[in-house]
């Protein structure tokens, strides 16, 4: 699959890329999409929530009344999840929610992402650039040029670009990675990929393996 590299003016450059059958043009698999998604979101659970336990409230533990014939529940003392202010039944502790998942399922389902944006023609490369200082103003003015201001825009660079990071740290519906660390989750969740040809050529370096 061909596509035609734009300038950030939106412009073409009369150039154009092949996308690499073996990276954009796989037979997607959607269980190993969902497994990787899932683990992403499991991933950025903290997994902190507590709740006291009987033993954990302060409180006496003397007993409130006698065992039999007054007429109610046996509660003990007021400590008692019966009781308002008591400690909490099965309550959550803290966890860990991540999880491992072998490298080639992985690699599988960042392909078989990749290739849904190729079928979807939701693939856009541009030229290298770079910012002199940060200026989310000018992001916006590529978005705009490149037509997709109105959707959520993943920026795929090859390597740290720190002005054109801070650009676009303040926009909702931008994100900026390295083609190096891109994953499932972020592909999917972006309506459009624009791709330095830099970063195409890193992944297909990287995830050509």
């Amino acid at each position: 699959m061909e596509i035609n590299v734009l300038n950030i003016k939106g412009q073409e450059t009369g150039r154009k890329v092949t996308l690499n059958e073996s990276i954009f043009g796989i037979e997607p698999n959607d269980h190993v999409i969902y497994l990787a998604v899932k683990q992403y979101l499991a991933n950025q659970r903290q997994g902190t929530a507590k709740s006291k336990e009987r033993s954990e409230h302060a409180g006496s533990t003397r007993k409130l009344g006698r065992q039999k014939g007054g007429g109610g529940a046996r509660h003990g003392d007021i400590n008692s999840p019966l009781l308002r202010g008591g400690g909490r039944v099965f309550g959550p502790k803290p966890r860990d929610y991540s999880f491992k998942l072998n490298k080639k399922v992985k690699a599988l389902a960042r392909k078989s992402a990749l290739t849904y944006k190729a079928q979807d023609n939701a693939i856009i490369v541009v030229e290298d650039f770079d910012f002199e200082a940060p200026k989310t103003k000018e992001f916006v003015n590529i978005a705009k040029n490149l037509k997709v201001d109105d959707k959520k825009i993943l920026l795929v660079l090859p390597e740290v670009d720190k002005n054109v990071y801070l650009s676009a740290r303040n926009l909702q519906r931008a994100d900026v990675m390295l083609a190096a660390t891109l994953n499932t989750y972020k592909v999917l969740n972006a309506d459009v990929l624009v791709l330095t040809e830099r970063a195409l050529e890193t992944i297909d370096g990287v995830f050509n393996k």
